[in-house]
């Protein structure tokens, strides 16, 4: 648990984060807002380590947007409304870590830092093989009948982005790892939680989100919340 120092110090640099991220046109003023609300809260709920985490998905999600953003408008595989982050896109991403936080607050069990942290894998893994794929996927099909679908389609899945999956589950294991003794399991439940969390985020986008059902706000958070608890299932699965 962090001194009440190192709180206050972490919620001032959160404030500036989100200034910054707003001055950088990354985020909208309400999603500013939201993402300073949503920090401060991960510092006082979950210490350094899932904040930190948090904050790689953030520079993560930033750079894989802008990627070859101007080439991904032009070609139809993103609108310039998406460099531009808001309120919705925040919660979408992070109410489910908040939520399992809490419960690792109350339980103060090893299950719920899996589940904590297969939800930041899911929407870090999520982001990278939906803005890297758009680019390097040049054959997506659809996740339900394997149909070829254009980049960008929702429910759209290619062998580079299903790599970019685990990439971005993989970048999230180590800020766990402080956490538990459990390192093995720990890392494995994270890596199946956020891969099986992304390819779940591809078929509720390929069945619900296609429907008008969900939104790709809604898809996020859905996803991010089954995510963790898949993490959570595989930790207990292994012996955790």
């Amino acid at each position: 648990m962090l001194s009440l120092h190192a709180l206050a110090t972490g919620s001032i640099l959160v404030s500036a984060l989100g200034v910054a991220a707003l001055k950088l046109h990354a985020l909208d003023s309400k999603g500013a807002a939201g993402a300073v609300v949503l920090g401060v809260s991960l510092l006082w709920l979950g210490g350094l380590y899932p904040f930190l985490a948090m904050i790689m998905f953030l520079l993560v999600g930033v750079a894989a947007t802008k990627y070859r953003f101007e080439d991904k408008v032009r070609r139809g595989f993103s609108s310039k409304s998406e460099r531009v982050r808001g309120l919705g896109n925040v919660l979408g991403n992070g109410l489910a870590v908040v939520v399992f936080l809490v419960a690792e607050m109350i339980t103060c069990q090893d299950i719920f830092w899996a589940a904590t942290f297969s939800a930041i894998a899911t929407v870090n893994g999520d982001t990278l093989a939906s803005e890297l794929g758009k680019v390097f996927g040049k054959k997506p099909r659809l996740i339900t009948n394997l149909k070829p679908v254009k980049p960008g389609t929702n429910g759209g899945i290619s062998l580079p982005g299903e790599l970019f999956a685990l990439a971005g589950a993989a970048m999230i294991v180590p800020f766990a790892l402080p956490l538990t003794s459990y390192k093995l399991l720990m890392s494995a439940a994270i890596m199946v939680g956020g891969f099986v969390g992304v390819n779940l985020d591809s078929l509720i986008g390929a069945t619900l989100e296609n429907r008008g059902v969900t939104d790709n706000n809604t898809t996020n958070l859905a996803a991010s919340i089954l995510g963790g608890l898949v993490g959570a299932l595989t930790f207990i699965a292994l012996g955790g």
